[in-house]
């Protein structure tokens, strides 16, 4: 298993520079599904520089900690529950048993046994119900503000987060997103002590990556476009990006040209409109 460094995963300047991220159009009309965001924010180098995006195995990931989607019980369970508590061998199992579970919206942290990174900070996301929406949309930004409260607690630097509530509980990945965002750009403005350096959104499917895709421009748009003399500047200066974290960026798909037609996603969100669980 290849292991992934901290430095190495790509911050979104280096996904604007190579075009996997692209800007909103000026005067494009904002989506109605944005969270707490009323126009596009001026661009901050500061802010884009510490936030990564990878689309990956969150297990294979060197950081000071990864986050795991969890159940209540934190005694491990289906998707990446699961897969994290294999990884990390059966001492994970033995410390969360010592915990007494979680509360939606919460989190707790252990070591992180047998997996690359230094400790595994575990968030319970909520179930979707369209009929509770506001109600899942608090639950699940409070996956991401606690989780990141627990790790500059507790000296964690680097944090990885998977898509939380995203799979079998039926978290839409268009809704969960823009509430991902909101929650870990807030974090990064009101830590003025830089206690935390990176905050990364690692994906895995390909319904995730479309809506992170989308929305990360309008929470964290680019810097402008230097002037051609500029760039010819910046080329002969030290500004030189690392090969592996130009060599992962490479990995995100480019931003689709059409809207995406997914009928099975289609229908599952459908079905959460109609009130039914997946």
């Amino acid at each position: 298993m290849t292991i992934i460094e901290a430095h190495d995963i790509p911050t979104l300047p280096l996904l604007y520079k190579l075009k996997k991220l692209v800007a909103v159009k000026d005067g494009e009309e904002l989506p109605g599904d944005l969270v707490d965001l009323d126009a596009i924010p001026e661009p901050s180098q500061d802010l884009n520089g510490r936030v990564g995006y990878i689309r990956g195995d969150i297990t294979r990931m060197c950081v000071d900690a990864i986050v795991n989607a969890a159940k209540e019980s934190l005694l491990g369970g289906g998707g990446i529950d699961g897969v994290i508590h294999r990884h990390a061998g059966p001492g994970l199992l033995k410390e969360c048993r010592t915990l007494g579970g979680c509360p939606t919206g919460s989190a707790k942290i252990t070591g992180a046994y047998q997996l690359p990174c230094k400790k595994v900070i575990h968030t319970v996301g909520p179930v979707y119900w369209p009929s509770k929406h506001a109600a899942c949309e608090e639950k699940l930004a409070s996956c991401y503000a606690t989780s990141l409260a627990v790790a500059a607690a507790n000296s964690c630097r680097t944090v990885v987060f998977p898509c939380v509530s995203t799979g079998i509980y039926g978290y839409y990945s268009e809704l969960a997103a823009p509430v991902a965002l909101s929650a870990i750009r807030k974090f990064l403005i009101e830590d003025a002590e830089h206690r935390i350096d990176k905050v990364v959104i690692c994906t895995f499917e390909q319904k995730d990556v479309r809506a992170y895709n989308r929305y990360i421009p309008y929470y964290f748009p680019p810097q402008p476009e230097a002037p051609p003399s500029q760039k010819k500047d910046d080329e002969t200066g030290d500004h030189i990006t690392p090969a592996p974290a130009q060599s992962l960026a490479e990995e995100l798909p480019s931003p689709p040209t059409t809207d995406p037609s997914d009928p099975e996603h289609a229908g599952k969100r459908q079905r959460l409109e109609q009130g039914g669980e997946t």
